[in-house]
């Protein structure tokens, strides 16, 4: 690979770093915007991988070159010894990695001064070597996330999912028919919960299957929720929130007639996308969640938008991107969607409500409130009886909470909060 071809990631990479800590975006924001359309589909590739891997090690990076520097430079000269750092940490060659590092900077007509510095800085670094960088602290979460997960969860689970969230996440897949099949074809472990998780996957779209639509990504715990809705044949189900489409994918391979809403007409291309390559159906509309009045649904579906916090192992962005300032919307707007989609069942039918979010805020406590304000709406504890589920992880209320330290021995999992209820009927 020649020096050119070598920064054409890394300078990508470094666009994606700068937009997420300077402007609040989320990586999926921009890679949804086209960041990335201009490189390879290796350097596409390549390029997301050293941007997650730089975030996920960016408070370790920084108290290693800490140790370097006499005071913070440019964010841009920062974010590139950030980026650099971690590759080197990750044992890529010090010659060509502090040789990029310096080019990044010499390109930058505001920055091409410090090129000297960025090479005297990652030299040091590069002394130091993977084992140096192993002896720093696990990073910690930001402390407006750390605290109410803490108050929570307790000091000793925190350190825990952080120690996960450090380490990355695996590849899992939710497999259309036999997952023994998938396995014998893709190796890696078939899960409890029936998903099956690679470790080291590579470029997604060359795995075998992909094309032939045998399976699609979903994390483990992001395939539980419609597992325990339990879709039957002829079923009439509606997905609220449904993008990407995971969920609408395993309810309709369940045999059920799924009807997918998202509000973004971005993010519903992806779920027709996915749905052409895995020759399922559903019928899709592009519409707010409020807007939808049809009624005499057996099931509804709803993954209410939260603050995703569950999902840090895989979006180190998340922490970077947000401040907790919307909690409380979002919270409001659950419990709305809550009221809503009890309306559109049928009498008797379900409602099975999740969130990839940690904060009890966004789970158990909506849950209770949505028990209070609907008299004889019931949960359905019995639904959580599906293969691979710890009782241990069932909540007082009769839900499920799944935390990141869940299977840390395996690679863990998203946190995620599920509820089945029952409407009267």
């Amino acid at each position: 690979m020649s020096q050119q071809q070598g920064l054409a990631p890394r300078k990508a990479a470094l666009f994606l770093l700068d937009k997420v800590t300077t402007e609040g975006k989320l990586l999926s924001e921009l890679i949804g915007e086209g960041a990335l359309q201009h490189l390879t589909p290796e350097d596409r590739a390549r390029a997301q991988r050293l941007a997650i891997a730089t975030l996920r090690g960016l408070a370790r990076a920084d108290r290693m070159l800490a140790r370097f520097l006499n005071k913070t430079p440019p964010t841009p000269v920062r974010n590139v010894l950030r980026l650099c750092t971690v590759e080197l940490a990750g044992g890529e060659a010090a010659h060509g990695v502090v040789n990029a590092g310096v080019e990044l900077v010499a390109r930058n007509k505001r920055t091409q001064s410090m090129k000297g510095l960025v090479n005297a800085v990652l030299r040091k670094v590069a002394a130091e070597g993977p084992e140096g960088w192993a002896r720093l602290a696990v990073p910690r979460m930001p402390g407006w996330l750390r605290k109410p997960l803490k108050d929570a969860y307790g000091p000793q689970v925190i350190a825990a999912i952080e120690a996960v969230q450090f380490a990355g996440a695996p590849l899992d897949l939710t497999v259309k028919g036999d997952v023994n099949a998938a396995q014998a074809a893709l190796g890696g472990e078939v899960l409890p919960t029936g998903s099956l998780r690679l470790q080291d996957a590579g470029q997604v779209s060359s795995l075998p299957g992909f094309d032939a639509g045998d399976w699609w990504v979903q994390d483990a715990a992001a395939a539980l929720p419609v597992q325990i809705m339990a879709p039957k044949t002829g079923e009439k189900i509606l997905d609220l929130c449904a993008a990407p489409g995971g969920k609408t994918m395993q309810i309709a391979a369940a045999g059920a007639e799924v009807t997918a809403v998202d509000a973004s007409a971005g993010r519903m291309a992806r779920v027709r996308e996915n749905l052409d390559r895995t020759g399922l159906q559903a019928k899709l509309v592009t519409a707010d969640a409020f807007e939808v009045t049809t009624d005499g649904f057996d099931a509804v579906l709803l993954d209410a938008p939260c603050s995703a916090t569950g999902t840090i192992r895989r979006h180190p962005d998340l922490p970077y991107a947000k401040d907790g300032s919307e909690f409380g919307a979002l919270i409001d707007q659950q419990a709305a969607m809550i009221d809503h989609a009890l309306t559109l069942l049928k009498p008797g039918g379900r409602l099975l409500y999740c969130t990839c979010s940690l904060l009890p805020d966004e789970g158990e406590v909506q849950i209770d409130d949505a028990l209070a304000r609907h008299p004889g709406l019931t949960v359905e504890r019995d639904a959580l009886d599906v293969p691979g589920v710890d009782p241990a992880w069932r909540t007082e209320e009769g839900g499920l909470r799944l935390r990141p330290d869940y299977w840390a021995e395996r690679g863990g999992m998203d946190g995620f909060y599920i509820a089945q209820l029952r409407k009267p009927a």
